[in-house]
């Protein structure tokens, strides 16, 4: 049985590829685990990914035609995952992916969530520009302040988390924008989440996907999930640092 699926959703990001599952090759070895890359790409990264998969027999490729967006992508590669854990992780290297075998072992311990904090001690997010950090910060805390489920979470808008599958076996997950975690966090089911601390490292290559579109997304995504949410009131937070 697959323990670990690390679910990647990728848009234009080749130059990656490689080093990436390189990297998680590495961070995750003696796991039996898959790597699902959902790609919407329109340049030749579905082809890089073919020859990565030539090399390395857990690499899986779902290529969309006609269709983009990492909401969806992401739920695709959910839908996808084998493994009795699923991590959620970007292409471009700004998440560590020798972080994942942390992540693993927490849940091993009987963590339902873990979430990778830039923000409890031995964290940062000096990987990112100022305007991104203005970006994240408003968009963390209005998400503290429209849903209850996120509040004793210090980094709740991360893009870098790891769960059981259970948490979302009967989740009504609708998200519509660039945040994937509030979504799991709202309207999963769970006891308990811990937080470890990474530091954002800065892209090594490609560009950027943050645009006011995904912004806008994010807001009509607090918004719904205002109104179908879970209160989550009584899940117990952990910071292992």
């Amino acid at each position: 049985m697959c323990k670990l699926s690390v679910v990647i959703p990728t848009y234009n990001e080749a130059q990656n590829i490689q080093n990436l599952v390189n990297q998680i090759n590495s961070a995750l070895d003696g796991i039996n685990n898959e790597i699902i890359f959902v790609d919407d790409s329109n340049d030749n990264t579905p082809d890089v990914i073919k020859a990565v998969m030539a090399e390395n027999p857990n690499v899986r490729l779902k290529h969309r035609e006609g269709e983009i967006g990492l909401a969806t992508a992401v739920i695709e590669g959910f839908k996808m995952a084998e493994g009795e854990y699923i991590a959620v992780m970007d292409a471009d290297l700004q998440h560590p992916p020798k972080l994942l075998r942390s992540m693993y072992d927490c849940l091993e311990t009987g963590i339902d969530i873990c979430v990778p904090s830039r923000f409890i001690p031995g964290g940062s997010d000096g990987g990112l520009n100022l305007y991104r950090k203005m970006v994240s910060f408003i968009a963390r805390y209005t998400g503290k302040i429209l849903l209850p489920s996120l509040r004793k979470i210090s980094d709740p808008t991360s893009g870098l988390f790891m769960f059981k599958k259970e948490v979302i076996a009967n989740a009504d997950l609708r998200p519509i924008g660039w945040k994937i975690l509030i979504e799991v966090l709202a309207m999963g089911t769970y006891n308990n989440v811990a937080e470890i601390p990474y530091r954002f490292q800065a892209r090594p290559a490609g560009q950027s996907k943050l645009t006011f579109k995904v912004t806008i997304e994010y807001l009509k995504q607090l918004k719904d999930l205002i109104k179908r949410g879970k209160k989550q009131m009584n899940v117990k937070v952990t910071e292992i640092l």
